[in-house]
């Protein structure tokens, strides 16, 4: 049975494309109120007309005050039930390319960005002892990839934060977990995908199988396969489970 009714209100940082959207239309889908973040307009537009939203608002998940007003805005018209921290940002370089200032644009959208909607939806949840927190994370916060020391670093960082959270509110009628999806089919991916091209001189083709080898089923992940994952944490049925990092990855970690 799904905790998702009318009444419940999801909110989904990064909600406008790729995962964040089909994270959005799942839980519409399923009954929910959806309102989704993110820095472009026009897709977050798209995400309510489309139907996979209700709601909308322009967010900086870097910038601690948009994220308080934007979330303040929002639970103000309804209580935020679900937080879905989803919002990410990746590049890749060798470590010794990598530079602070490319560690920093990682860790603030990755990892500050899920700390700054956890802190602004977190004192209404405990107020009304329930509330699901499930931050989107990436088997690069459970494994190490060459040439994503930054991004990986953010997203271990991200799990870090989920487990002790988990601890700090067990007794509190809040969850919070991670999902950790492998190479997946999104927009975010088809620049990866372009640059081992221009970088490789390989084929389309043989830069998705690059990608596709780390998963032993050899395919990409899909984005619905990710909110399937999501939506079972937001159900009545996963009450028991918080702190946990699950891969969606075709069994790669």
């Amino acid at each position: 049975m799904s905790l998702l009714s009318r009444s419940s209100h999801a909110l989904v940082t990064g909600g406008g494309r790729g995962i964040g959207r089909a994270i959005a239309a799942a839980l519409t889908e399923a009954g929910g109120t959806v309102t989704v973040l993110g820095r472009n307009r026009a897709t977050l537009d798209d995400a309510v007309a489309s139907g996979a939203a209700q709601y909308a608002a322009v967010t900086d998940v870097a910038d601690p005050a948009s994220v308080k007003a934007a979330i303040t805005d929002a639970a103000a018209r309804q209580p935020v039930d679900i937080l879905i921290a989803n919002a990410g940002a990746a590049e890749s370089a060798p470590f010794g390319r990598s530079e602070a200032a490319l560690f920093q644009r990682m860790m603030d959208v990755n990892f500050m960005g899920v700390v700054h909607a956890a802190h602004a939806v977190l004192p209404g949840m405990l107020e009304r002892r329930s509330g699901r927190i499930v931050a989107v994370a990436s088997t690069a916060g459970l494994k190490g990839y060459a040439y994503v020391s930054a991004y990986s670093a953010a997203k271990h960082a991200v799990i870090g934060l989920v487990r002790s959270l988990a601890l700090e509110t067990a007794k509190s009628g809040v969850t919070v977990n991670a999902v950790c999806p492998g190479f997946t089919e999104t927009d975010l991916l088809e620049g990866s995908i372009e640059n081992i091209m221009k970088k490789t001189g390989r084929s389309r083709e043989q830069a998705v199988a690059e990608l596709s080898k780390h998963n032993p089923q050899g395919r990409l992940v899909t984005p619905s396969e990710v909110a399937d994952a999501v939506l079972w944490l937001c159900g009545k049925g996963a009450g028991a489970i918080t702190g946990q990092a699950i891969a969606v990855a075709g069994g790669e970690v």
